[in-house]
């Protein structure tokens, strides 16, 4: 077989451990059966690491690689050509319509900005290929309902990249607690983040390098004056392009804790918030939020700051269960439980596996914490293809908690509480929000509707 690693090895790690648990016993014989042809959109720093990620698990060839910096693109495919098993080095794009054109991919990672993460999925889907698309999926909420519609219709397999539900603490946190009933009946939820992650500089506009297709990478979103390199943490601090803090860090911790509950979508989603620190440079996004999404019996309340400190320095992004019979803390590193009374305190670290993969310790930016939770996500993904299933992080609960993101930030900016209706994709009695559900393209590009099969 086309291995990257020796079969005997991966079974011994803890991820595919896992994976066999999860998938069934002959689940990992059918995901290895077949060479699965890959393309990657978007190539900088978290589009290498799923790729990567993905070699590592399954006999895949990257056969194509399209980015709109000609420096990154060229990059990322020496460093592939490096780590795949058969040393080819991937055809290379700078406009992804035309390396979508080749159809011949079966499956599409996608780990461009979030604003091109709708067009781009969609159009991988029509082309006949699987997805692997980042998270957030979305940054208006019609872009999610189109992107679930067509997901659908052509009956392709689209994972999210919201791997905690695919993080083995997280899993063991799940079940040997939560589920075990240890928290008891559990009303309130605590999602927060307090990295100091908010690009706020000032740079100067400066000519566009010949190397970087500026029209390309802002696509359907508004052009702004060039000022710099925009490819890590820059464009995050704009709107423009994504839905801040609360688009990029709330969207795991709510969707961990819609996982972990069986909650769906929130009944009345409001928040407050805005630039109250940090107001030197360009950013837009807000330096400090707090969300309330309401359940029938249960409470789940975002906060994020990114300026101070956190309250609990060992949990500075987490979400944190209330239950009447104890506490369940728990972040992409850790997790622990504290009983009510008596009881035992259960604590478990994330796992690690550099051991096993000595190439994560040398790859550059590497998450170490994060590599064995978005091996099991491939893992996941493999086997929804193979079976015809929906993956653990199928692109409903992708678009349920990338929305319930978004909405939070239209409750802010309008100052008022919003109830969403996925059945009308409404606002139902708001007509101003509902307008706001959909954002404008900029001129060529279309927003795409929701096509039903």
């Amino acid at each position: 077989m086309s291995f990257n690693i020796n079969r005997r090895r991966f079974l011994q790690t803890a991820s595919a451990a896992l994976a066999m648990s999860t998938l069934g016993t002959d689940a990992m014989d059918i995901i290895h059966a077949k060479t699965k042809r890959v393309g990657l959109i978007g190539s900088g720093w978290y589009g290498k690491s799923d790729v990567f990620r993905l070699i590592q698990v399954a006999p895949v060839e990257v056969v194509s690689v399209c980015d709109v910096d000609k420096n990154m693109v060229e990059g990322a495919a020496e460093l592939i050509s490096r780590r795949q098993k058969s040393g080819k080095r991937p055809r290379t794009y700078s406009d992804y319509r035309k390396m979508l054109a080749e159809k011949d991919l079966d499956i599409v990672l996608i780990g461009s900005p979030d604003h091109w993460h709708a067009l781009q999925m969609i159009d991988a889907v029509k082309a006949g290929a699987h997805v692997y698309v980042q998270k957030p999926i979305s940054v208006d909420v019609m872009e999610g309902e189109a992107m679930l519609a067509a997901a659908r219709k052509y009956n392709r397999v689209v994972q999210v990249g919201t791997q905690r539900k695919s993080t083995p603490h997280l899993i063991e946190a799940k079940k040997n607690i939560v589920d075990a009933g240890l928290l008891g009946e559990v009303a309130h939820v605590d999602l927060c983040c307090y990295y100091h992650m908010r690009a706020n500089g000032d740079p100067p506009v400066e000519p566009v390098p010949d190397f970087l297709d500026y029209e390309m990478w802002t696509g359907p979103a508004p052009l702004r004056p060039y000022d710099g390199l925009p490819h890590k943490r820059w464009w995050r601090t704009f709107r423009e392009y994504g839905n801040g803090i609360i688009g990029d860090m709330c969207v795991h911790m709510l969707d961990t804790a819609r996982w972990m509950l069986g909650l769906g979508w929130p009944n009345r989603i409001s928040s407050a918030g805005g630039i109250f620190v940090q107001k030197e440079g360009k950013s837009n996004i807000s330096d400090t939020q707090t969300a309330t999404f309401d359940y029938d019996d249960l409470t789940a309340v975002w906060q994020h700051r990114s300026w101070g400190d956190p309250p609990d320095k060992d949990y500075p992004w987490a979400l944190t269960l209330y239950g009447d019979k104890g506490t369940l803390k728990a972040s992409v590193r850790t997790y622990d439980f504290i009983p009510r009374g008596k009881g035992e305190r259960i604590h478990k670290d994330c796992l690690d596996e550099s051991d096993k993969y000595p190439e994560d310790v040398t790859e550059k930016d590497i998450e170490l914490f994060a590599a064995p939770a978005t091996r099991g996500h491939m893992l996941d993904f493999l086997a929804a293809i193979e079976k015809g299933g929906r993956p653990v992080a199928d692109i409903e609960e992708g678009h349920i908690s990338t929305a319930s993101c978004i909405l939070a930030n239209l409750a802010m900016d309008l100052g008022r509480s919003l109830v969403y209706d996925p059945k009308t994709r409404t606002v139902p009695g708001d007509e101003a929000a509902t307008k706001l559900l959909r954002r404008a393209y900029r001129k060529p590009w279309v927003h795409p509707e929701v096509e039903l099969g």
